[in-house]
């Protein structure tokens, strides 16, 4: 995958220049070149480290700081306006010139920071969401779709191939559940007959079962029975694994009631992700893999992979590989998650030329994962080592846990409409949409609260746990979607009545402007993009893109109050202030799309 131009040529130009100054100055080649963004409590652009140089120069790191500094400023005056020494640590000022050529390069490319795919990039798989046809989409689910579409998005950004892939649950012990609940208190109940979401209305039915089922184990208990008494003899559950029974058998009537209720779920899923802005290329059903899987095990059962013991049941010893013994068929023939897992991964093989297979599930499935490429590696699935486990945190509320048997999740629909409610508040509030039409501010709301939403979750180190606070996150003062949006929208009426006084902005940038600090750090910062999205992809991150965007943001802000950009009287200087926020807008707009947030032209 090709580097981005920009941001390479400052630091291979500097780069260079340090290893013709440490040729000359100490007669030895530099191998190695550390440059680093300087902190920003000192006076320059890059760092360069010279410990690596003190060998050679057999000075001290100041002494040897400040002889390369003065070779580079002597040797290279536009490269290197100006440097100090910090004990082993070299400062280096990039000359303003550098800073309005890489701001051209930038604004010359459309597309800055990403890399196209070619028809030879290694083609990564990623999957996520894993519904359960149970119930409705909840806000574990939100995080859960919301990281996998993100990075299948910065993976395509950094040069990758993507298929993004879902694997629906839609068989168990669960799902009969609430069809068994359906059969016995539905009446007949449909999806158009009650007003609700096919999704939310079997959702409805298993939260029924639960409660029924309780209420059977203290009416069984209270006759003096032990709870372990009380779970087998407890008809309702008796009933639903009949009806696993029947269904694994192949029964008409089970099949057809199961098919009818699935169709009702997928149906309240679909209109869920489309709300949500997340979609997928293929959908496995696991009631498909689960069959590939047994027949997969079987035939690693016949080639010694896998072993059976006394009872029937198929087993993998993995304790070679310090994990343990595990289960992958049960004595009755029948399979488990890990099994439906090997089945889909067979499936997805034959399907696709997959280079990497990436799964976005919670931290709780990690020793699952561990197992399951093991498994895949010795079955002889390419992928199978290579395996990631995109292992994520919880998402909770301030009130604790959820749970889904108990009704007590909150639904993913529920929570997108509280989000848009709160927008629509907020900006009520603070004016921020008078002036436009209905429709306008309609979709406009919808834009910051989803947005809102979304950036919240992304903006947390995915690997921490973290709890949602829908007040919280809508704050156009603080580190939010809505802050940044807003910021956005602000720069877009920039651009607008630049071009009502006919500014052109493919004209050229002059190389002799004069460029203050707190423009060259936007600069900086807008060339770092590149990197930053490189950084996202290595460490399955979206956090980085948003923390990004908000430093950029944060950055521009201070200087649209420090500095007059449209009525600027030097036409040189107003014109790179107008390009520089055309870029600045850019580069969120690229941010927040890899992240899945719209942004507003107006606000």
């Amino acid at each position: 995958m090709r580097k981005n131009f920009v941001i390479m040529t400052i630091e291979q130009r500097l780069s260079e220049a340090v290893r013709a100054a440490v040729k000359e100055l100490y007669g030895v080649d530099a191998e190695q070149v550390s440059l680093q963004k300087t902190k920003k409590e000192f006076r320059g652009h890059l760092t360069l480290v010279v410990f690596p140089y003190l060998k050679a120069s057999r000075k001290s790191p100041e002494q040897t700081a400040q002889e390369i500094g003065e070779c580079l400023q002597t040797g290279n005056p536009e490269l290197v306006a100006g440097f100090n020494v910090i004990k082993g640590f070299l400062n280096l000022t990039v000359g303003s010139a550098c800073w309005v050529e890489t701001l051209a390069g930038i604004h010359a490319s459309p597309d800055f920071g990403c890399t196209e795919a070619t028809g030879q990039a290694p083609l990564v798989m990623i999957e996520y969401s894993s519904p359960n046809t149970n119930k409705p989409l909840h806000l574990g689910h939100i995080r859960n779709n919301l990281l996998g579409y993100s990075l299948s998005r910065i993976m395509k950004a950094n040069g990758y191939r993507v298929v993004k892939t879902n694997i629906v649950n839609d068989r168990g012990i669960h799902i009969c559940k609430s069809m068994l609940a359906w059969q016995k208190w539905g009446g007949g109940v449909t999806p158009e007959s009650s007003g609700k979401k096919g999704d939310h209305l079997v959702g409805d039915f298993y939260v029924l079962f639960d409660r029924r089922y309780k209420e059977e184990l203290g009416k069984l208990q209270s006759e003096g029975l032990s709870r372990e008494e009380a779970e087998a003899a407890s008809p309702l559950m008796a009933g639903a694994r009949e009806m696993l029974r029947r269904w694994e058998a192949g029964d008409e009537t089970v099949r057809t009631l199961w098919n009818r209720m699935n169709g009702w779920v997928y149906a309240g899923f679909d209109e869920t992700y489309k709300r949500l802005g997340v979609d997928f290329d293929k959908v496995y059903y696991e009631s498909e893999t689960y069959l590939e899987g047994r027949a997969t095990v079987l035939d690693g059962l016949d080639r010694g992979v896998f072993y059976r013991r006394d009872d029937g049941s198929v087993w993998a010893d993995l304790t070679g590989d310090g994990l343990d013994e595990k289960l992958l068929l049960r004595s009755d023939g029948t399979s488990v998650y890990m099994t439906q897992d090997i089945g889909t991964a067979k499936l997805r093989f034959d399907d696709y030329p997959v280079n990497r297979m990436i799964y976005v599930v919670g931290n709780e499935q990690n020793y699952h994962f561990q197992v399951l490429s093991v498994l895949l590696d010795r079955l002889g699935f390419e992928f199978g080592k290579g395996l990631v486990h995109f292992s994520y945190g919880m998402v909770e509320l301030p009130e604790g846990k959820m749970k889904s048997r108990e009704g007590t999740v909150v639904d993913a629909d529920d929570l997108m409409d509280e989000m848009i409610a709160t927008a629509r508040d907020i900006s009520g509030e603070l004016g921020k949409l008078d002036g436009l039409t209905a429709e306008e501010s309609e979709n406009i709301i919808r834009i910051i609260g989803l947005g809102s939403l979304k950036y919240f979750i992304l903006k947390v180190d995915p690997r921490k746990n973290m709890t949602f606070n829908p007040k919280e996150s809508i704050d156009f003062n603080g580190n939010t979607g809505s802050f940044i949006q807003y910021a956005y929208a602000r720069i877009r009426s920039v651009l607008r009545r630049a071009r009502e006084q006919n500014t052109d902005l493919s004209g050229s940038l002059s190389p002799t402007v004069h460029v203050t600090e707190k423009e060259e750090a936007i600069i900086q910062l807008l060339a770092e993009y590149p990197a930053v999205i490189r950084e996202a992809g290595e460490t399955y991150s979206p956090s980085c893109i948003a923390n990004y965007a908000y430093e950029l943001v944060r950055a521009y802000n201070q200087f649209y109050h420090d500095y007059s950009i449209l009525h600027e009287e030097n036409g040189e200087v107003k014109f790179l202030r107008i390009v520089l926020s055309a870029n600045v807008a850019k580069v969120i707009h690229s941010a927040m799309s890899l992240l899945g947030i719209e942004m507003p032209e107006r606000m």
